[in-house]
C-alpha cells in the first residue's frame, strides 16, 4: 500500500504579526519535498523530491501562488482557529 500525504501547516507568532506557512509532501512515511515561506523555495529531501523542487522553483506562477499562501490560508483562517489555540507566554 502506497501512501501520499500533503501536509499544510501555519505557525503564528504574536498573533498574525509573524506567520509561517509550511507545505510538506510525504510519500510512504518519507518526506520528499517541503516549502517554507520563511525560505521562499521548495527543498527536496530525496532524489525525486530534488527534481520536483527544481521544477517547481523554476515556475514563477507557481512560486507566486505558494508565496501568497501565507495570506490565503494562514492569515485568512486565523480567526477560525484563534479561540482553540493556547496562548504562549
Amino acid at each position: 500500500v502506497f501512501q501520499y500525504m500533503p501536509i499544510f501547516e501555519c505557525y503564528f507568532t504574536n498573533g498574525t504579526e509573524k506567520v509561517r506557512f509550511v507545505h510538506r509532501q510525504i510519500y510512504n512515511r518519507q518526506q520528499d519535498l517541503m516549502f517554507d515561506s520563511d525560505v521562499g523555495l521548495h527543498v527536496g529531501f530525496t532524489p525525486y523530491g530534488e527534481r520536483k523542487a527544481k521544477s517547481m522553483n523554476s515556475d514563477p506562477e507557481w512560486m507566486e501562488y505558494q508565496r501568497t499562501a501565507v495570506d490565503t490560508y494562514c492569515r485568512h483562517n486565523y480567526e477560525l482557529g484563534a479561540p482553540f489555540s493556547a496562548e504562549r507566554r
